[in-house]
Formats: structure tokens, C-alpha cells, sequence
């Protein structure tokens, strides 16, 4: 935890025995000592904070803000002996006041019943109550309560009709709504109440003070000073937010946070306790929303890229398992206002085969070896997409990638998800050779040798269920090797139960980020069963997902129409546009 020190001019942060001065005109950043600030005209502690977050700035529209973590939930222990925290709500700081009080700094008020800890949401509400009360001792310069009166943009989602004339009649309302925008306080307290929406709402964003979580556990080689490794920036969310505190080369201010999915789960059988854990980084690049973020760019970087690693900790064994998922590695695309609109290929071979192997050659720098495992439809509309995949695995024509495919609703169809275990027995083998990285008190037992790349459409609903079978059969494997099971026995219930629940509530997480809602077949995902309440589900997120995409264009219509109208409108939705798809 870091004390918040604010004057007319910086907002300090005190760790041990350094301070971070962050310059509320410039935003520049500057570390001095931090044993005395005595000699500061006009100083106030304004409470504590978890960490720094980072800057984010629009030029002529939001001027520098710096986000800053108000409350923390510990998840559990990914990597003995480290907490990880999910980031609960935050504070933002700018020239102005900030915008909503942090907890109490027991160094410097008058309660001693505020002691700020890292807290579960139960104990976040009382910390938020004793805020309140204590709010009195403190200097009214601290928070004066923002009158956030010009409401968000109204979701389409919550108004759109059936037929295009009432789309449009919903767009030109808003538009005569959007002209009256005037004051750019109006527009900072819009961007303002975003940025808490995406903190505070999504529960995305995850961090670990003494431990890396941007890397598997593979990637944490040990060492005699225990140092931790280089963080993955695919998976640093925050890296371009601190850029500038990276420049000085302090870790003491660096705090990496991943956007994805943490869970940990103990459980007990008999007289043995495990602990089961999952975890999900999302790629910061080629960042965006389903049917607005398909493919790869130009950079070798592909749409909704995320790497899942299970754990397993029993006693002194730590046993990691990592799997990816990623848009097909193809510039293609999905225009078009229909339900499901059919895809086309972008660019020419030359160019997309260039971008195809730059992808490649990155995963196989990391992961060594690449089982791919293709689940798009060989017919219909999406069979353009799975054979320019094929095409271009056959050209790159490199012997440390697999390529298999598997037309999961073609063997799947009348909700038979169980013939599923078809790829898992043909795909034994090679996740047999593949291993996994298992380390005990020692050091490292053996490493996972290569990674499979699972992939649909949307590597959203049928990677979950294939990702679950592949993790539940590795998960037989460990526990063989552990001589906790005998070979060919399935997997005890209580142990089954908790790993079901995990990979249920990852794949809704990660389809909530890239598609807006949970995920379709998570019933079988949770329960093994496939049942008639899960499909009315599944029809009611298909019909959210439909009404995401249809509310993305009603924006667009706005931004054309507001075109002639009012540049400052403009302006203010582009960059709004924007972060829709960078969410």
C-alpha cells in the first residue's frame, strides 16, 4: 500500500523510503526520498491506493488523468507464495480534485477502526462506510461530490426495434441529444465515468505486488535471488499507460496488470488438499470486439489472443498446463449488418502469408512447437476461412507446427458435445509428447515442450468446450504422475466439480469481453450435460450478442449524422468510438 500525499501543484506516493511526484499541470513524473515531506508547503494525505494503474490522456479532449487502485479483492495464491488481487473500483486524479475519495491513511487521520487492508467485497463496503464517516476530518479540498448529470449515450441494446425505420428514428434522437454536448467538463465527466464502468464493472483486471503474473509458470526460471522475470508484454495491459515511470527503471512504482480471468479453488479429498487455479491473459494488441476485430495485422498480432494456464498445487508440487487461443492468423473480415454475416478474405496470399508467418514465428519462439486445432465448419460460409488456413499452414510448410482440423458442428451436431473426445483421442499423442511444466521444492521436474492453438470464428464458445476437454484430460495425466489416480480412472468429483466451475467462468469472462455476453454452451462447460434451459440461454446471448453489434452501428450512424453538425461532438464520439472497441 502506498500513502497519497496531495498540494496545489503534485499528487505524491510514498513507498518505504521514495516518493513519486506526479505534476498535475505537466504530467511529468519525478522520484525523490520520502522521508521528508515536511518541508512541502500546503501538503495533505488523501488516503492510501494499491497501485498505479497509469496515464491516460485524449489531446484536445480529456487532458492527463492518472488512474490510480482504490479497492482490491484478493483472489487466492497463484504462485506460492503470492496473492493475487482483482482490481475492484479506482480513483482518478487530474488538476482538479479527485474523483472519489481512497481509503483512509491510519498514519494520518484521527480513526484507527479504517486500517486499510487488501479487502474481500464484504469488508470493501464497511471500508467504504468508515470512509464516509471519516470524510469530516479531512480538508474539504479532498472531494467535493461531481454532479454527474449528462447521462452515457442510451444502449441501443435497451431501445433498438425490429425494423431499421425505428433504428433510425432511436439514432436521430440521440443525435439532437449528443448537439447539446458544450461544456468540456461535460465530456471529461463522460470519459471519467467510462473509464470506472470499464474498472469497476467488468471484473477484467487483475495484479500481484511481488509476483509476475504476465508469464506462466514456465517462464518464472528459477534462480538463487528468486528475481522475478521480464513481464510479457503481450500481456501487460498497462505498459503504454506507464511508460513514462518505465523510463526510470524503479520497480518499486511498476505494477503490471493483466486484463483476462484469475480463479483459485481449493478443495479436499480425503485427507489430501489441492488447490486449482486458472488463469487468462488477454493480448493487448490488435485489441477490439467481436465482428470489429477479426484476424491478424500487419504485425503478426491476432484478435482476441488469449493464453489459459490451469494449475494444479499439491503439497510442494506445482504442475501448469498453458493453452492459447486466436482469430484465424488471416486478414479477413465480417462486414455487414446481418445476424451471422458471411466473411471474406482481405488480402492477397503474398501479403497475408508474410503476416501468417510473422505470427508463427513469434508463437514458436515462445512456445517452441505449435499444435494447431482448427474448429471452423469445412462447409457454408465458413469454409473460406478454414481452407485460406489450411492453404497457408501448407505454404509456411514448417515442421514444428500440427495442423488439425475438426468440424465441431458437424461431429457435435443434436447437442452431441460428448463426441468432443474423437479430437481428444486423436489428438492423445501429441498432448502426450507435449507433457507439462512440473516443479516441486527442488526445482523443475520436466517443462511443457509445445502448446495447442485452438481456434473458431469467434474462439469464444467452441474453443471453451474443446480448451475444457483438452485441460480435463491433462488434468488425468497429473494426477497419474502424482500416483494419486490409476491410469484410465476418471477424475474424482470433488476435484471434477471445482476444475468444471473454473473453466465455466473463464469462458464466460472472456466471451463477456470480446462479445458482450457469456458463453453459449457454458451449461456443458459447467455441468458435462447439455440441456434445454442452457440452449434458451444460449438463444438469449446470440439475441444480446446480435443487439452489441446492431448498437455499434447505431453509433456509427450518430458519428456521421453529428458530421455537419458540431465538430466538438465529433471529436468527443471518434475517441468514444473508439474505446468501445479497445474494451
Amino acid at each position: 500500500m502506498m500513502e497519497v500525499f496531495q498540494t496545489d501543484t503534485h499528487y505524491i506516493f510514498v513507498k518505504r523510503d521514495k516518493s513519486l511526484w506526479w505534476n498535475r499541470k505537466s504530467s511529468e513524473f519525478t522520484i525523490k526520498p520520502g522521508w521528508d515531506l515536511s518541508s512541502v508547503e500546503d501538503i495533505e494525505c488523501i488516503g492510501v491506493t494499491h497501485g498505479i494503474v497509469g496515464v491516460i490522456s485524449l489531446p484536445n479532449v480529456y487532458e492527463p488523468h492518472l488512474v490510480i487502485i482504490k479497492e482490491a479483492i484478493a483472489m487466492g495464491v497463484l504462485y506460492p507464495p503470492h496473492l493475487v488481487y482483482k482490481i475492484k473500483s479506482i480513483c482518478i486524479l487530474s488538476a482538479d480534485e479527485p474523483d472519489s475519495e481512497l481509503p483512509n491513511c491510519t498514519k494520518h487521520t484521527k480513526s484507527n477502526s479504517s486500517t486499510p487492508t487488501h479487502s474481500a467485497s464484504s469488508s470493501s463496503n464497511n471500508a467504504s462506510g468508515r470512509t464516509t464517516q471519516g470524510s469530516s476530518t479531512k480538508s474539504t479540498k479532498l472531494f467535493e461530490g461531481m454532479n454527474k448529470t449528462w447521462g452515457v449515450v442510451k444502449s441501443a441494446g435497451n431501445t433498438i426495434k425490429a425494423t431499421t425505420q425505428q433504428a433510425a428514428n432511436l439514432a436521430t434522437k440521440q443525435v439532437k441529444n449528443s448537439v447539446g454536448i458544450r461544456e468540456p467538463r461535460q465530456i471529461e465527466r463522460r470519459i471519467t465515468e467510462e473509464l470506472h464502468k470499464i474498472f469497476d464493472e467488468t471484473d477484467s483486471f487483475y495484479f500481484s505486488f511481488d509476483c509476475d503474473i504476465t508469464n506462466n509458470l514456465q517462464r518464472h526460471v528459477v534462480t538463487e535471488d528468486d528475481a522475478q522475470p521480464q513481464p510479457d508484454e503481450r500481456f501487460f495491459w498497462n505498459m503504454h499507460m506507464i511508460r513514462d515511470i518505465l523510463k526510470m527503471n524503479d520497480k518499486t512504482w511498476i505494477l503490471p496488470i493483466i486484463q483476462g480471468f484469475v480463479q483459485v479453488e481449493g478443495c479436499v479429498i480425503g485427507n489430501d488438499c489441492f488447490t486449482l487455479s486458472l488463469v487468462s491473459r488477454r493480448s493487448r494488441h490488435r485489441a477490439g470486439t467481436r465482428y470489429k476485430r477479426r484476424g491478424v495485422d500487419e504485425k503478426g498480432n491476432c484478435a482476441n489472443y488469449v493464453e489459459t494456464e490451469q494449475l494444479l498445487s499439491f503439497r510442494h508440487h506445482q504442475l501448469s498446463f498453458t493453452q492459447v487461443r486466436g482469430s484465424v492468423p488471416i486478414f479477413w473480415s465480417q462486414p455487414g449488418y446481418k445476424y451471422r454475416p458471411p466473411p471474406r478474405l482481405d488480402r492477397g496470399v503474398a501479403e497475408t502469408q508474410q503476416a501468417f508467418e510473422l505470427h508463427f514465428t513469434k508463437e514458436l519462439a515462445i512456445y517452441e512447437r505449435v499444435c494447431i486445432i482448427n474448429l471452423v465448419e469445412q462447409s457454408g460460409k465458413e469454409k473460406l476461412i478454414g481452407d485460406a488456413y489450411a492453404e497457408h499452414v501448407i505454404k509456411y510448410n514448417n515442421e514444428q507446427i500440427i495442423y488439425v482440423t475438426f468440424d465441431f458442428h458437424d461431429y457435435c451436431r443434436g447437442m452431441r458435445f460428448g463426441n468432443v473426445s474423437a479430437l481428444i483421442d486423436a489428438i492423445g499423442p501429441e498432448a502426450g509428447a507435449m507433457g507439462f511444466h512440473w516443479r516441486d521444492q527442488r526445482g523443475i521436474i520436466c517443462n511443457q515442450k509445445s502448446v495447442f492453438r485452438v481456434n473458431c470464428m469467434d474462439c469464444l464458445d467452441r474453443t471453451n468446450v474443446v480448451q475444457t476437454a483438452i485441460g480435463t484430460a491433462v488434468l488425468q495425466s497429473q494426477l497419474v504422475k502424482l500416483g494419486l489416480s490409476p491410469p484410465y480412472s476418471p477424475i474424482p468429483d470433488p476435484l471434477k466439480s471445482s476444475f468444471m466451475v473454473l473453466w465455466a467462468n473463464n469462458g464466460d469472462v472472456i466471451s463477456r469481453q470480446y462479445a458482450g455476453t457469456n458463453a453459449l454452451k457454458g451449461d456443458y462447460t459447467r455441468t458435462g450435460e447439455r440441456k434445454i434451459s442452457g440452449m434458451m440461454k444460449d438463444g438469449m446471448n446470440s439475441a444480446n450478442r446480435f443487439v452489441a453489434l446492431s448498437n455499434y452501428f447505431i453509433m456509427c450512424s450518430i458519428y456521421l449524422l453529428v458530421l455537419t453538425l458540431y465538430p466538438l461532438t465529433l471529436c468527443f464520439l471518434s475517441k468514444y468510438l473508439h474505446s468501445m472497441i479497445m474494451i
